[in-house]
């Protein structure tokens, strides 16, 4: 007998679901939902191998097709950020351009900018009169213009 056969078997993906209920959860950072080979463990303990055509970047509601037939739902894993708040709109927004400048990833939401924390760039952040709070927290950046992803690139889709 192999001792291999009782091994539990890596599952693999190589395209993204379209509709389906997910039977298991992957938390991923943001990092790591940019990169298109990655070896994880879901929530339920399962190993999972990602091998997603180049270009995949995995949000929040992506869905995974595994290899055995299940969907695996992707998750916003926290991870340590910088959240952005001031009293002016104007402040936030000096503050948007100087992180855009930089090309920095920044998540925008109702009174605030969430990046991935750095201290030099919180320096920065509190020179222009921003105040800054760590937090760990999920990080969904805003998508750039090469993140562009259309219909016809996602699987079954002319």
């Amino acid at each position: 007998m192999d001792p291999d056969d009782d091994a539990p078997q890596m599952l693999e993906v190589h395209e993204l679901a379209l509709e389906g209920e997910p039977t298991d959860r992957l938390a991923l950072t943001w990092e790591s939902r940019r990169r298109n080979r990655l070896k994880a463990t879901t929530e339920g303990g399962r190993e999972i191998g990602l091998f997603l055509p180049r270009g995949t970047i995995l949000t929040r509601d992506s869905l995974l097709q595994a290899s055995d037939g299940s969907i695996i739902g992707v998750e916003a894993a926290a991870e340590e950020v910088s959240v952005v708040t001031a009293d002016e709109p104007a402040t936030l927004l000096r503050v948007a351009y100087h992180l855009g400048n930089r090309h920095l990833r920044a998540q925008v939401g109702p009174g605030f900018l969430r990046y991935r924390h750095d201290r030099s760039v919180d320096e920065l952040v509190q020179a222009l009169g921003a105040e800054i709070r760590p937090e760990e927290a999920p990080f969904e950046p805003e998508r750039g213009a090469k993140d562009h992803v259309h219909d016809h690139d996602l699987p079954g889709r002319p």
